[in-house]
């Protein structure tokens, strides 16, 4: 299983519908200049995928959608594709289409087009091995660095420990 398709429309930067295809099955970098979009293509995925916005005061919901010129947003949403072909999420489908959708009152998700309850796509995740407590393998900006340093130490600390 892994991501094959993003789709955002009206969530913080992204006014319009935005397509960001194709993905690898291994692993993705997100590369672009200042200001253009990459912090707020993360927190789409962490959007739908994490705990991390899963309860939001009006106001915080009111962030999420696009402020800019033009006629206002009132909703927005986030609808992430995934390749199921290895059948690791338990439907028999081959393409998972799960999209959350956001406004000033309203919060609802949808797995392949069908409204359903948060717990239900907690409960998805979690069957396919995505642990709440583990931020879904995103390496935010600033921090592959950080990555790097742990991982140097806790080589090092296996080689102590085989020593």
């Amino acid at each position: 299983m892994y991501i094959k398709q993003v789709i955002i429309q009206g969530f913080k930067s992204y006014r319009e519908q935005t397509v960001v295809e194709p993905f690898d099955p291994c692993h993705n970098v997100v590369v672009g200049r200042n200001g253009s979009g990459k912090s707020n293509f993360f927190y789409a995925i962490q959007f739908v995928l994490s705990d991390e916005f899963s309860h939001l005061r009006p106001e915080q919901r009111q962030a999420l959608l696009h402020e800019g010129t033009g006629p206002r947003v009132i909703s927005a949403y986030v609808e992430i594709i995934f390749d199921n072909s290895d059948g690791r999420l338990p439907i028999d489908r081959d393409e998972v289409y799960l999209r959350r959708v956001i406004g000033a009152k309203k919060d609802q998700y949808f797995l392949n087009k069908k409204m359903v309850p948060r717990s239900d796509v907690m409960n998805l995740l979690e069957s396919a091995g995505f642990s709440r407590s583990n931020p879904y393998y995103i390496v935010k900006q600033g921090k592959v660095g950080f990555i790097k340093i742990l991982f140097r130490l806790s080589a090092n600390f296996i080689n102590f420990l085989s020593f």
